[in-house]
């Protein structure tokens, strides 16, 4: 079992369906899925912290990052993997302690370092051959609640997580 501290999350195509939806006005709209707050909840609850890591900037991405209390995000970042290294060199945590989940070309170098790498299902065929964790649905539609649960339930996490989120046994 490899203990994850830290998951990383992708948003365009992870997190959201990957479509870029603009108003009227030029701002930049993205749908989530509320299903997913499921699995991030879930794994905080247990201790683990999380991360968004981006390429793109969205104040979208900072309001739904606050309402699930992630501890960390940074966005409009290019080079994730030297961002990341950084990063987990500064906190002392070591790569095996990560579950990263991302979708494509620009997440495959985080994923091959990282201890446990998960995606969604319409992930980039390169993505899809790397993953630990692939996930029944798509990006945008509950795939980081896929992923996270595998993960949880694979590492008897699953019901101590979700009985410490919810206030329940299941």
């Amino acid at each position: 079992m490899k203990m994850i501290k830290l998951i990383v999350l992708d948003v365009d195509g992870t997190l959201t369906d990957g479509g870029i939806y603009y108003s009227e006005s030029g701002i930049e709209i993205k749908k989530f899925n509320s299903k997913d707050a499921a699995g991030i909840l879930a794994c905080q609850a247990v201790g683990m912290d999380c991360m968004i890591l981006t390429g793109r900037k969205s104040e979208a991405v900072t309001r739904r990052a606050k309402e699930l209390h992630i501890k960390y995000v940074y966005q409009g970042i290019t080079d994730k993997m030297d961002f990341l290294l950084e990063f987990l060199k500064e906190q002392k945590m070591d790569l095996q302690n990560v579950l990263y989940i991302g979708d494509d070309l620009n997440d495959i170098k985080c994923m091959n370092i990282v201890g446990v790498a998960g995606c969604p299902a319409d992930a980039s065929p390169e993505i899809l051959m790397r993953a630990d964790y692939i996930a029944s649905h798509n990006g945008g539609y509950g795939a980081v609640r896929d992923v996270l649960f595998s993960y949880l339930k694979d590492n008897n996490l699953y019901d101590d997580a979700v009985s410490k989120a919810y206030g329940g046994v299941f």
